[in-house]
């Protein structure tokens, strides 16, 4: 059986959100629409859920990312809590492209830390 990754999880879910809100002008654009807005909304929980995952020697080499922001937006989506649009719009166009850059390359740089077992 296929176990997919903590690096393929995120980076899925980030092209996900990226495709899904590619041709979107603005802020009021992705929250005029209920459909898309659930779907960025499921991405971002399996994100923020995937990456509150994470090992300490991981979440230490990403020191670059805002935990503070996905751990926000994590409980806000776990438990349904609103308002948060100022946290998805945040996290469409900040957390997302941050994280997928600092994890992307720190992949490139050190693979081995990227293992089922480490």
């Amino acid at each position: 059986m296929y176990h997919r990754s903590l690096y393929e999880i995120v980076i899925d879910c980030g092209k996900a959100i990226r495709k899904l809100t590619a041709e979107m002008q603005d802020e009021g654009e992705l929250f005029a629409s209920a459909l898309t807005l659930r779907a960025v909304e499921a991405q971002l929980l399996i994100m923020a859920h995937t990456l509150g995952n994470v090992t300490p020697v991981l979440h230490q080499k990403l020191a670059q990312v805002d935990w503070l922001g996905w751990s926000a937006l994590h409980e806000k989506l776990r438990h349904g809590i609103q308002p948060r649009r100022e946290e998805i719009w945040y996290a469409v166009n900040g957390l997302v492209p941050q994280t997928l850059d600092l994890l992307t390359e720190l992949r490139r740089k050190q693979p081995v830390w990227f293992g089922i077992e480490y």
